[in-house]
Order: structure tokens, then sequence, then C-alpha cells
């Protein structure tokens, strides 16, 4: 097994089993545990809101119970995905007072289940709000991560970044998806949109041209001349919110806030490395920076794949290590 520099953790992402999470055939804690205890992986990251009935306010014996099952084969949490609503149930909006009320129920089961930190998404809480949970954070001795991902580079979401680094505490940190460093875009989503009855040229120009930042264009121009096939307009979406094409080296400004990574993929087909390569790049940028944290598989294909969730996550793992070892 390839080795990893100090400080690196691999993890999984229970989201990766979402299709199975539908199904109900297990339960989400079940899924969870046997992630580890099926020898996946020792860390996992999880989404309270498909893990605990009482989301978003997990209750203390819910959050502990999963702590105890997890620590009994060896496993552990890493990173709770979190959630604002931002409207109450009479559509009203949230206050930053009711939202750090909203919030501070998923801080304390992250504490209970023995996790690093929450994750948001980047922009979302704003820093009034991060700076009145720093507090917290101390108390319960957690991280709060934002995550970038897609398009949301460091540049064209200047400002998101900008604001974890003016706070500058090391309780707020920084979680980068690699979907930002996409090459190619993955093999089964072109087929699938192919399938799907989107026009043959732009099917080629997404397959061929995708590192262009013309070609976004084309795909806004596609979405304003209706020229999706609705089955497939969801999917589509992915272009605009979920896909980037930036190289590793834009991250470089920003790793000092990076606490955690998701190791996005979205299917396996790597002959040409668009799968591997992004990891390999981020590596190297790593290796020269002060980076500890968790590398998390996160498998995003489910959406239009039926694979198996056990056997994708596995194997990408194995790429993953080979990857960042390498």
């Amino acid at each position: 097994m390839s080795a990893l520099p100090q400080g690196w953790s691999l993890a999984a992402s229970a989201f990766n089993w979402t299709p199975e999470v539908i199904r109900a055939e297990r339960s989400p804690e079940r899924i969870a545990v046997d992630i580890v205890a099926e020898g996946i992986a020792r860390v996992i990251e999880i989404e309270p809101g498909q893990t605990w009935r009482g989301f978003p306010e997990p209750s203390a014996a819910e959050a502990r119970a999963l702590r105890e099952r997890l620590e009994a084969v060896g496993g552990r949490v890493s990173i709770l995905g979190g959630s604002i609503d931002e409207f109450r149930p009479d559509d009203s909006r949230r206050d930053d007072a009711a939202r750090l009320a909203f919030l501070l129920p998923q801080l304390r089961a992250a504490a209970q289940v023995g996790a690093q930190g929450l994750r948001l998404p980047i922009g979302q809480a704003g820093e009034p709000l991060l700076r009145a949970l720093i507090p917290h954070l101390e108390e319960l001795d957690l991280v709060l991560f934002e995550e970038a991902q897609g398009h949301q580079t460091p540049d064209a979401a200047a400002a998101d970044f900008e604001r974890i680094a003016t706070i500058d505490h090391p309780r707020v940190r920084l979680l980068v998806d690699i979907s930002m460093l996409m090459p190619a875009l993955p093999v089964s989503y072109l087929e699938t949109l192919e399938r799907g009855g989107l026009d043959a040229a732009l099917v080629t120009r997404l397959r061929d041209e995708w590192a262009d930042p013309a070609t976004q264009g084309a795909v806004f121009e596609a979405l304003r001349s209706g020229a999706v096939p609705g089955p497939i307009h969801t999917l589509f979406m992915d272009l605009v919110v979920r896909f980037g094409r930036s190289p590793a080296a834009v991250l470089r400004p920003v790793l000092p806030l990076v606490g955690a990574f998701h190791l996005k993929f979205w299917d396996l087909d790597d002959a040409d490395g668009r799968v591997s390569a992004p990891i390999r790049e981020l590596a190297a940028e790593l290796r020269d920076s002060a980076f500890t944290g968790t590398l998390c598989s996160e498998w995003g294909g489910h959406e239009w794949l039926d694979d198996d969730p056990a056997a994708m996550t596995r194997a990408h793992l194995e790429l993953a290590r080979n990857a960042l070892a390498s």
C-alpha cells in the first residue's frame, strides 16, 4: 500500500451510498458502520440529514450511539455535512441569531459523534455568523469548514475566500472539492447527455473543448435557447454549478486556509488521467505546503450511474492513494 505524507488521511463519504439510503434496505447508521467494518475506510464523512431522524436537531443519544458503533470497528467520523435553513416554517427569513440557533444543535452533534468539524457551502454563513460561531467552535473543539467546488475558484468567489482570510482563525477553514480541477468531463456523463438527446455538436464540444473557458458560453446559450431536453435538464446544470476546469495551481494562494479536501469523482474511466491527474497535481501543490487533514473520496456519479457504491469507493480510494503518493 502506498504511503501518504504524515498528516494526510484518506476518508470516504457516506454520501456515496445515497442510492442505498433511499432504498432503505439498511439503516443509514448501519451503512456508515459497514463502510468501516468492511474495510473500505476507517475515516468517514457523514450527512446528518441522511443519517439521523432528529436532524437538524439530532439527539445526543443518536450521535453517541453512532460514535460507539464506529469506534467498536476501528472507525471515526471526520466531518459532518451541515446546513442552514434560511427560512422559518412561516416563510419569514432567519436573522443571524436564528441561524446560529439552527446550527448549534448540529455543532453539538458533531462533537458528540467525535467529528473534527462541520461543513457548510462557502459564503452561506457570512462574516457576522462565522465570527459568532468561533466561541462555540472553541468550546466544542471543532472546525467550521466552508466548502468551495466547481466554478467557485479563489478568483471567481474572491470575496468568500477573502472573508476566511480576514477572519484568520484556525477554527474557520476552507474545504476544497476537486470538482474545481476537472481537465475533462466524465465519460459516462457525456454518454448520458448524448443518450438524452443533447445536440451532438455540443456534446462533441463538451468532450473535446471542456478546458476552453469559451465552452461555458455554449453551455449558457443552450440553456437560453431551450436546446436542453427536459429529462436531462437537471443533469445539464452540473455544467454550470458542479464542474470546474481550473488547474491545481489556482489553489496555491489559499492553501494555508485549507483544512480538508473532497476528492470528488464521477466515474472511474481514467484512460487519459481525467480522474487521477487532478489528484496528482493537487498532491504536488500540497507537498510544499503545511497541509494536514482529510482527503475524502466523494462519488457524485450516482446521479446517473447505477454502480455499487462500495465497489466504486474502494476502487477510487486505491486510485487516489496511488495518485497522492506518486
